[in-house]
């Protein structure tokens, strides 16, 4: 009777356990590098994945211009391939077309309050692209740029490009952190730019007119949209980040208690704080500059904590279900091995950030990162992040954040 009973489990839960396990053998068909686009309503991204077999165990990889995003969540359900980035709380679909030698599914990436944005994806076996364009123009160099979104509020920004024949890479910066990892081509008079790291999905279009001036638009997900306006300008800068947030008249100090991933509530009047060093750094796990600036901090942290150093993250999340949300900020502790406190602090939303720390004129930027010293005074808080998409002004950064501390 019990050997009558394991045959039926076996019966009932051996399809259950393959069907979501990534060694399955219809998993040859995935395996290898593709050319894949996302359908914008500004026409398609496009970007390269790779799926490899290591010890008969499959792995994904993104590969976003000099970036490689791992991806280590794969399953088949149905014998569709699911690619799962926890920290963005990405998936991607795809199944097989064996007539059309081709993959095809859905990207789903999570936006604030919870609300999804489903594109449509194809992907072909790779091949290396043969320069075809015809590249009468060059963009190389620095650029003065305005966007400008459908209610007409504008933002300013620094493009950095770099052209070889007709690729282009480069990055746009801006008060609130960067673009990250930008990479294209132009083509007759036509620029086109674009990057797919697991949370961003940005398409930039231009034209560069008889006036020397770049004209376009800028897509991001299935929502936003702005034009945009570059002037080719190598002595344009941004406003100093550290002159954006700042303290209201009538405060001092930074006040604020939330509680930590396990239930606790954290002040920075507890005594772990007392006499130290402390940066308290606005975040949260769907932001990919926040991701960024927690490598380096993390990094930072283990490195010089025995000097008096201590960090506090206070992380703002997409989900309106706090344990939703407290799952999220420990994916992001573990993916960056970070041993600093991590507060859930509310929801992915500036405004509301603001209210909760009433003494900042402001919050701009996640993320946004505020100095305090050994006293308990606030010495600094700087905008947004440039992180390593930047090139030069991540280095710039690093020089500047180790001078002042």
């Amino acid at each position: 009777m019990k050997n009558n009973k394991l045959i039926l489990v076996l019966i009932v839960f051996v399809p259950i356990l393959y069907s979501c396990n990534p060694k399955l053998d219809n998993s040859e068909k995935y395996i290898g590098k593709w050319n894949a686009k996302i359908d914008m309503p500004g026409g398609q991204l496009p970007f390269i994945f790779k799926i490899e077999s290591i010890k008969k165990n499959l792995s994904a990889t993104i590969i976003n211009n000099e970036e490689k995003i791992d991806i280590k969540e794969i399953s088949f359900v149905n014998d569709s391939l699911n690619l799962y980035l926890p920290a963005f709380n990405t998936r991607l679909k795809l199944i097989f077309n064996s007539d059309k030698d081709m993959l095809s599914g859905n990207l789903t990436l999570l936006k604030s309050g919870g609300v999804k944005q489903i594109m449509r994806v194809v992907a072909t076996p790779f091949k290396e692209k043969v320069t075809e364009n015809k590249y009468d123009i060059n963009v190389n160099g620095k650029w003065s740029i305005n966007f400008k979104d459908e209610d007409n509020n504008n933002t300013v920004a620094v493009g950095e490009f770099y052209q070889t024949d007709d690729k282009v890479t480069g990055t746009f910066l801006t008060t609130t952190g960067d673009y990250r990892y930008l990479n294209g081509f132009v083509n007759n008079n036509e620029l086109q730019l674009s990057t797919f790291d697991g949370a961003h999905v940005f398409l930039f279009k231009a034209k560069l007119n008889v006036n020397g001036k770049l004209e376009g638009d800028f897509w991001s997900g299935t929502k936003w949209h702005e034009s945009w306006i570059g002037v080719k300008n190598d002595k344009v800068s941004l406003p100093d980040e550290d002159s954006l947030t700042y303290l209201k008249n009538g405060y001092t100090k930074l006040e604020f208690s939330f509680e930590d991933i396990n239930g606790n509530n954290v002040s920075l009047t507890d005594e772990k704080y007392k006499g130290k060093v402390v940066l308290v750094n606005l975040a949260g796990s769907w932001c990919p500059n926040c991701h960024d600036e927690a490598r380096f901090l993390s990094e930072y942290y283990d490195q010089n904590k025995n000097r008096g150093l201590e960090i506090i993250a206070l992380m703002f999340e997409n989900y309106n279900d706090k344990n939703k949300n407290i799952k999220q900020i420990k994916r992001f502790k573990e993916k960056f091995n970070i041993k600093y406190d991590l507060l859930y602090a509310g929801i992915n939303n500036k405004g509301k950030a603001a209210e909760l720390l009433p003494m900042l004129n402001t919050v701009l930027a996640f993320p946004t990162t505020i100095y305090i010293d050994r006293k308990g005074n606030v010495r600094k808080i700087s905008t947004g992040f440039s992180g390593p998409g930047t090139g030069k002004y991540y280095i710039k950064f690093q020089e500047k954040f180790n001078n002042f501390l």
